[in-house]
């Protein structure tokens, strides 16, 4: 294949039809409606063109064929952008090889087209990423920074998870996961920071990683990208991030709890879904900030984000204004709905320590009612063995807990493969309730008769689990309410 052609740098004027293969994808939709908000004419192909990206998509304008063949390339494009979920025997990807048209990755485009005329601020980590870009956008625009931005989640200020400004700074949320198939680093490694938090690295993806070593080995390259006048921001009490911040090219700042860091987090109290905390810069007291989400650990998110604009020049009474007002972002731990008393809370977590810290927030932000976990393991990583023992201790703030058990991933050994049996026993030998169950409808009619009043219904899951948020909500309209 052609991939990315010279003179499209040389002469971008000439580009006028985007055709984008993979176009019902969360971050492919949003590079859509960015791309046609600027003037490029826009098609796409999906395998399964259907609600709510189906309606996002005529909404704005944009002709999306479902399924992938030959003809959609007819008008022959100008340019191409290929998702990462297109596989080279793709027969639209072979016609397009066979076209030699030009065509570049999602975050290709993305740096090309919005990224490389801005101040690029990326939020790269295992953990962490979503919410923390989520606050530095929504803070950047509360500023009057008029910023563009690219996340993977919907932020509740904005209703999307893009926007097209005109300030001078690009906020993306820098994913390690591989960029195409005809390019297998990180997307991150495209982004070119100028300014850069790092907030965790620990091992994930384990259909791309072999292992720790080759995720640090990832980190180390986006590192090395920083300009000598950039800035990293980084969360030292962390040591797979201080080895791969050795060396940096530029400035690093650290944060975390240690007091010998430059941004020291101290003095975390919650109290009524509003948590307070105090900053303390260089060693003093620097300021005292609040933010409407959970636990220690966004906290910390919201420490690296008042790091990053105190660098850019934001004024402290700004960043806590920003921090203060932050909406939210929808499926970390959103608020589905509340009948008779009892709470369904949607969120995206999956790997261990991202269930383990959601599951403390939740419960440090109700800690007088029950707390009742559903798991749904269903990520590359989260679906084999590699996290079995490590779940085991994750669930230890949760009342009950009911484990879906997972479609099984193609071409692995059974021996490979998570059990969610073996981690409801384990979790039992903890002394904490667990049940695994084969599928979404013997969940629903196993919790729902325990259910009582009070109750926080925590639903993990990086999928849309058969719409399990709606359908317990219904349930629980329909039932009697369990006593006390």
């Amino acid at each position: 294949m052609t991939e990315l052609l010279p003179d499209l740098n040389k002469a971008p004027e000439n580009i006028k039809h985007i055709h984008i293969m993979g176009i019902c994808g969360t971050g492919m939709a949003a590079l859509a409606g960015m791309l046609k908000a600027t003037g490029y004419r826009i098609t796409g192909s999906d395998k399964a063109v259907y609600p709510p990206m189906s309606i996002f998509l005529e909404e704005i304008g944009i002709t999306a064929h479902d399924g992938y063949k030959a003809t959609n390339l007819s008008p022959k494009p100008d340019l191409v952008i290929v998702g990462n979920v297109i596989t080279r025997i793709n027969p639209e990807a072979e016609a397009l090889a066979a076209a030699k048209i030009p065509y570049l990755s999602f975050p290709q485009a993305l740096a090309h087209f919005f990224i490389q005329s801005r101040t690029s601020l990326v939020v790269t980590g295992t953990h962490g990423k979503t919410t923390t870009s989520s606050l530095l956008a929504s803070c950047l625009n509360r500023a009057e920074l008029d910023p563009t931005f690219m996340i993977g989640g919907i932020v509740r200020e904005f209703d999307s998870n893009f926007r097209l400004g005109k300030g001078a700074h690009f906020v993306s949320e820098g994913d390690e996961y591989d960029t195409a198939f005809f390019d297998k680093e990180s997307k991150f490694l495209h982004y070119r920071p100028d300014i850069a938090i790092i907030t965790s690295v620990e091992f994930d993806h384990a259909d791309i990683f072999a292992d720790l070593e080759a995720i640090k080995n990832s980190f180390k390259k986006f590192v090395a990208l920083l300009p000598e006048g950039g800035l990293i921001i980084a969360h030292l009490d962390d040591p797979n991030v201080r080895e791969v911040v050795k060396g940096a090219p530029c400035e690093v700042q650290g944060y975390g709890q240690s007091p010998e860091l430059d941004w020291c987090l101290a003095g975390v109290q919650a109290n009524g879904g509003i948590t307070r905390f105090t900053v303390k810069h260089s060693g003093k007291k620097w300021a005292e900030f609040s933010v409407r989400l959970p636990g220690t650990h966004n906290c910390l998110n919201s420490l690296a984000v008042a790091a990053a604009l105190h660098s850019i020049g934001v004024p402290q009474k700004t960043i806590s204004e920003g921090l203060t007002n932050f909406g939210g972002i929808k499926r970390r731990q959103e608020i589905r709905g509340i009948v008779n008393g009892i709470t369904v809370i949607d969120d995206f977590a999956h790997h261990p320590t991202a269930v383990r810290e959601t599951l403390k927030a939740l419960k440090n932000a109700y800690p007088e009612q029950r707390l009742i976990t559903i798991f749904e393991p269903r990520t590359n990583s989260s679906r084999r063995a590699v996290f079995q023992q490590d779940y085991v201790d994750c669930f230890d703030a949760s009342e009950l807990t009911f484990i879906r058990k997972p479609v099984p991933l193609n071409n692995i050994p059974a021996i490979d493969m998570f059990s969610a049996d073996r981690l409801a026993a384990d979790i039992r030998n903890r002394g904490v309730h667990a049940e695994s169950c084969a599928d979404t409808e013997i969940i629903l009619d196993k919790i729902t008769p325990l259910l009582q009043a009070t109750d926080v219904v925590a639903i993990l899951s990086n999928g849309g689990f058969d719409n399990i948020h709606s359908r317990l909500l219904e349930k629980l309209e329909a039932s009697p309410l369990q006593s006390v």
